[in-house]
């Protein structure tokens, strides 16, 4: 039997038609979503396995997507660690005690089964589900640098003058943190896999704020590291970054089987600086104009795709909160019958 289009298309193999999933696809957007969570803390939801597998299964069944990405979000591990790590509502990540001296190393040990055991049972739940259609389940991680900026900062920022002055000023211990975090996020991703995730995705969501320079010294060697250290198990991974067009070569130069792409930088033009299969990349805010402009901007993309093989439709970034899902169910429609990337 064949493995799934979603997986031929990150081998950069022949498919039956392209492969499409979203970032965010299953949250705030769906109404199921919010009947089902109503309010409470995303982390005591993603704490809850059959919650947290309800929740990564509803997009699945309402789009047809070729793939579902599990319910979860990057700081779980260091809130499973005991780091100080909250998701607040309409801000995000916030920590309570921000990393600012070596001594703050000691607050990031290795990363157990039972830290994460309800990640890993989640795995479980969906990966028995989606195998009635044979669809995978894609596992994720945060990228060092994006993790570090959270834990540095204390909270989401535009600037990133305080892990940026870390960077330039004590780069020991800038380096000794990314240590840090390499096993982390190596050990949450092979623990997703050995639970059935049979891709992985590395978001880098912030190397934007990086210069080529700065990416080359800091994040570029701790993101190889991870992507190598799930390397052996023989799944597709995935990096992906917003802001990034200036740094797609150096960031596919660190290893991986796909690269995500954002909407800045057209998906031929990303395509030729990495040289390897790609995903993306609709501007999520084309989505918001309702059905016909959603497949319209979709159809851009396709054209730009083209007829190669390796491409894995997406957006740009992930779903805004907004978004009419009948827009995104159309989406679905147009690449499974007009993508031609890889059809044979």
């Amino acid at each position: 039997m064949s493995e799934p289009v979603f997986l031929r298309a990150c081998r950069g193999q022949s498919v039956e038609h392209v492969p499409v999933w979203f970032m965010r696809q299953a949250g705030r957007s769906l109404p199921e979503y919010r009947a089902l969570r109503g309010t409470g803390s995303i982390l005591e939801a993603i704490a809850d396995p059959a919650l947290a597998a309800e929740i990564t299964l509803q997009p699945v069944r309402r789009y047809g997507v070729d793939a579902a990405i599990l319910f979860s979000d990057i700081v779980v591990p260091y809130h499973a660690i005991g780091f100080g790590v909250d998701v607040v509502p309409g801000r995000g990540p916030v920590i309570e005690r921000p990393f600012a001296t070596r001594a703050d190393l000691a607050r990031l040990r290795e990363l157990s089964d039972a830290d994460v055991i309800h990640v890993s049972e989640t795995v479980r739940l969906v990966v028995a589900e989606l195998a009635r259609n044979d669809v995978p389940l894609i596992g994720f991680a945060g990228a060092p640098f994006t993790v570090a900026s959270y834990l540095v900062e204390g909270a989401p920022t535009r600037v990133f003058g305080v892990v940026k002055s870390m960077m330039h000023a004590d780069p020991a211990l800038f380096d000794a943190l990314m240590e840090r975090l390499v096993h982390i996020s190596i050990g949450f991703l092979r623990r997703q896999v050995a639970a059935g995730a049979r891709a992985v995705q590395l978001f880098d969501s912030w190397a934007g704020a990086l210069t080529r320079d700065e990416y080359q010294r800091f994040a570029l060697e701790p993101t190889r590291r991870v992507l190598a250290g799930v390397a052996d198990l023989g799944v597709p991974t995935i990096l992906f970054g917003v802001g990034t067009g200036e740094l797609l070569d150096l960031m596919a130069s660190s290893g991986p089987d796909v690269m995500g792409i954002d909407w800045h930088v057209d998906l031929d033009a990303g395509r030729r600086r990495v040289g390897r299969p790609v995903q993306g990349n609709l501007d999520p805010a084309r989505c918001l104009g309702g059905p016909a402009g959603a497949v319209e901007a979709a159809r851009e993309v396709l054209a730009r795709a083209g007829h190669e093989a390796g491409h894995i439709f997406n957006l740009g970034h992930g779903v805004l909160p907004q978004t009419d899902p009948a827009s995104l169910e159309a989406v679905v429609r147009v690449v499974h019958d007009e993508g031609l990337a890889g059809v044979s």
